[in-house]
C-alpha cells in the first residue's frame, strides 16, 4: 500500500488501476516457461514474497499454486510460504490462503513499539500485529515466522528487549531477527535517520541471541532462529547454493545444468513492462553463466551464513569444483581464526561470523593487472 523507507526490494505502491487478474496471468505465463527448464525435476518448496503478496486474494493464490502443482512433480509435504503484512485487510485473508495450500506464513512485524513502527513508515500498529498472529492460528497455521528488526531509529537496549519478549510470548515457530541496515536506493539511504551506535547494536544482538536461546530457539543462520525441526526449508536451499526458479517482476533464479554450468537469470523489474512481456523471452532482463571464481564466492557467501556451514561433498556437488582447489585458502582462514575445519564440515568460527565480510574477501577474484 505504501513503500517503506528502508525497503530495497523491487516493490511498488499499489495504484487503483493495477489489475490482480492481469498480473496473475503474467505470472502463470512466466511459470510455464520456467518449468520447461526443469522438466523431470521435483519441487521442494515455494516462497511467495518480494513485496506484499498478501494483497492478493485467496482465489489468486489458489490459482497460482494449482498451476504449479499441475506443471511439476511436488515433494510430499511441500513447504509453501507466503509473506504477509499484519494489516487488517491482509490478515482477514489468512484462512483463504490456508485453504489455497499455503502452509507457512511469514508476518512482517518489524517492531511492537508504536514509535518504531512510525519511524519505519509502517502502516500497522502493535495491536494489529498481535491480532494477525491470532488470526493466523485461527486459520490453522502451525508454522509461523515473525520478522523482527533491531538497531532501529531511537531504539535503546530495553526497547529491543521488549520487542523480542512480545514476539516470544506469541510463540512463533520461527523468528527472523535482523539488524536494520541502510541499503542503497532507499529513502533511508538518501536521508539517514539517527541510528544507535555500533556498540549498542552489538549489545542488542548479543542480548537477542541469549534471549532467543533461553526461549527455545536455535540460530541456524546469521539472522534466522527456529524451534527444533522448524528451519525454513526454502531459505536453507538458498543458503546451501541450491537451485530455484524465479517468477514475477524483478525475480531472480539460479539453475545448475546436467552437462555442467550454473546460470543466473533475472526478469524485468518494472511490473507493467514485465506483465506485458511475460510468457515470452522478452520478460528475461538478463542471464549469465557463473565463472569458477563466481561459483566459489557465491557458494561461500551463502553457505558460511549457516551455523552448520557446509560439507566437502556439498561444495563439490553444488559448484562442480574439486575441493582441493580451495583447500589452501581454507587453511589460511582457519589459521587466522575465522574458520573451523572439521572432519565432516567447514563453518565460520564465532569470530568469522562477526567478520564475515572480511572472511569472504579471501574468495574475491584477483584484480586484473
Amino acid at each position: 500500500m505504501r513503500k517503506c523507507p528502508y525497503c530495497d526490494f523491487n516493490s511498488h505502491a499499489r495504484r487503483p488501476e493495477d489489475d490482480e487478474s492481469g498480473y496473475l496471468d503474467a505470472l502463470l505465463a512466466d511459470l510455464e516457461l520456467e518449468l520447461a527448464l526443469v522438466a523431470g525435476r521435483e519441487l521442494h518448496s515455494i516462497f511467495i514474497g518480494g513485496g506484499t503478496p498478501s494483497l492478493f486474494s485467496g482465489a489468486a493464490i489458489r490459482r497460482l499454486l494449482q498451476a504449479v502443482r499441475e506443471g511439476i512433480r511436488c515433494e510430499t509435504g511441500l513447504e509453501v510460504t507466503l509473506e504477509a503484512n499484519p494489516g487488517t485487510a491482509e490478515a482477514e485473508r489468512f484462512a483463504a490462503y490456508r485453504d489455497a495450500g499455503v502452509n507457512r506464513l511469514s508476518i512482517g512485524v518489524q517492531s511492537f513499539a508504536h514509535r518504531s513502527l512510525e519511524l519505519l513508515g509502517r502502516i500497522h500498529g502493535p495491536e494489529e500485529a498481535v491480532k494477525a498472529v491470532g488470526l493466523a492460528r485461527q486459520a490453522g497455521f502451525d508454522n509461523l515466522n515473525l520478522d523482527l528488526m533491531f538497531g532501529l531509529p531511537e531504539q535503546d537496549l530495553d526497547g529491543a528487549r521488549r520487542d523480542l519478549d512480545i514476539a516470544l510470548e506469541l510463540a512463533p515457530e520461527h523468528l527472523s531477527y535482523y539488524q536494520l541496515t541502510l541499503e542503497p536506493n532507499t529513502a533511508f539511504h538518501h536521508r539517514p535517520p539517527p541510528l544507535p551506535e555500533d556498540d549498542l547494536i552489538w549489545e542488542m544482538q548479543q542480548q537477542g541471541l541469549a534471549r532467543l536461546g533461553r526461549g527455545g530457539f536455535d540460530r541456524y543462520e546469521v539472522s534466522a532462529y527456529a524451534r527444533p525441526g522448524r528451519q525454513c526449508r526454502h531459505n536453507l536451499n538458498y543458503w546451501g547454493f541450491g537451485d530455484y526458479l524465479g517468477i514475477g517482476a524483478g525475480a531472480h533464479g539460479k539453475l545448475s545444468y546436467p552437462l555442467g554450468g550454473i546460470e543466473r537469470r533475472w526478469k524485468l523489474r518494472d511490473p507493467r513492462a514485465y506483465a506485458m512481456a511475460a510468457g515470452s523471452p522478452a520478460a528475461l532482463a538478463g542471464r549469465r553463466m557463473l565463472s569458477r571464481d563466481d561459483a566459489v564466492l557465491e557458494f561461500m557467501m551463502n553457505a558460511l551464513r549457516l551455523d552448520q556451514g557446509f560439507s566437502v561433498g556439498q561444495f563439490e556437488a553444488r559448484t562442480g569444483i574439486g575441493f582441493a582447489e580451495i583447500r589452501e585458502p581454507l587453511r589460511q582462514l582457519r589459521d587466522s581464526g575465522l574458520l573451523e575445519l572439521g572432519a565432516r564440515r567447514i563453518r565460520a568460527s564465532d569470530l568469522g561470523q562477526r567478520f564475515l565480510n572480511d572472511l569472504l574477501r579471501t574468495f574475491l577474484p584477483a584484480e586484473p593487472d
